[in-house]
């Protein structure tokens, strides 16, 4: 069997399955990639790739400089394509699950510390509808942990009394998360300046959060909207300023301020509680030994 027809039936099966537009692009590209690989040494049948093939595809990436976590992601792709074609019956020796991942090194993300949160909030400090847009995005990412394109999708009725609903969370999966009063209250002042400024312009999109022209918003907006505001209140150059710092910088204080590794999961929507393991690592030992000492039995009796 062909690999481009292996590829085809394979996305398709991924779409029949409902999964994200993003993955569906991301296995196409990434399996692509090795099917160029492996024509280029005369491979274009199914049956005549070795594992052997794929080490030497990765090693290649290796030696270009890549990155694990690039490589890796890679080799996911391919495992899962491989995984359907032996469901299927087109292969007998699944090959790809003989290729081991490349092992990474343990990198700590630095966060933001609680002055740079309240700078970055209070940067934000206008009457306008985009100042009052901006610092209700940030206060949401640092309350709630939320993903940038969970956040994107939202719609005004996601929001509840105390909590607010991720429908659009990764995998499509539903689920709850917490939110302050602080935010509700942000979230209550932003819906006010919301309808007015929309009130005569009937914007086509229904989300929580629009552009000042009513359309959706990107990442790319977002990640603007944090910059901006990391640079002129003087967060440390150290710290990457993204969205899914804003989602670490939530799991580290949560897991500092006692909040356990099990109900933190369920908060971010992790798939296993070892994902949500990784955010530990980020934790200073002096934060340890601080929420030791508030959790130490003798003290608690």
């Amino acid at each position: 069997m062909l690999l481009t027809d292996c590829l085809e039936e394979f996305i398709y099966d991924c779409e029949c399955r409902h999964l994200a537009k993003g993955t569906l692009r991301n296995y196409r590209g990434q399996c692509e990639y090795l099917i160029r690989y492996l024509a280029e040494l005369g491979i274009r049948h199914i049956e005549d790739v070795k594992p052997q093939h794929l080490r030497n595809f990765l090693k290649q990436k290796q030696d270009a400089g890549c990155k694990p976590n690039y490589i890796n992601d890679l080799l996911k792709a391919h495992k899962t394509m491989f995984n359907y074609l032996e469901s299927e019956g087109y292969i007998q020796v699944n090959v790809a699950a003989k290729v081991k991942n490349v092992r990474k090194p343990k990198v700590i993300i630095e966060t933001f510390s609680e002055q740079e949160i309240r700078r970055m909030l209070n940067y934000y400090s206008g009457s306008d509808y985009l100042s009052i847009r901006n610092k209700t995005m940030i206060a949401l990412l640092f309350d709630t942990g939320v993903r940038c394109n969970e956040m994107i999708m939202m719609e005004p009725e996601d929001v509840a009394h105390d909590y607010i609903v991720v429908r659009h969370g990764k995998g499509n999966k539903e689920r709850v998360v917490p939110k302050s009063s602080y935010l509700g209250k942000q979230l209550m002042r932003y819906m006010r300046a919301r309808t007015g400024y929309f009130a005569d312009k009937a914007p086509k999109y229904s989300n929580l959060f629009l552009t000042k022209r009513g359309k959706l918003l990107t990442s790319v907006d977002v990640g603007k909207v944090l910059k901006l505001a990391a640079r002129e209140v003087g967060v440390s150059p150290s710290i990457r300023v993204s969205p899914h710092t804003c989602r670490h910088t939530f799991a580290h204080m949560q897991l500092k301020n006692g909040l356990d590794v099990y109900s933190l999961s369920r908060v971010m929507g992790h798939v296993n509680i070892s994902i949500t393991q990784r955010y530990l690592q980020g934790i200073r030992d002096s934060d340890i030994v601080a929420s030791s000492k508030r959790t130490s039995p003798l003290m608690n009796l």
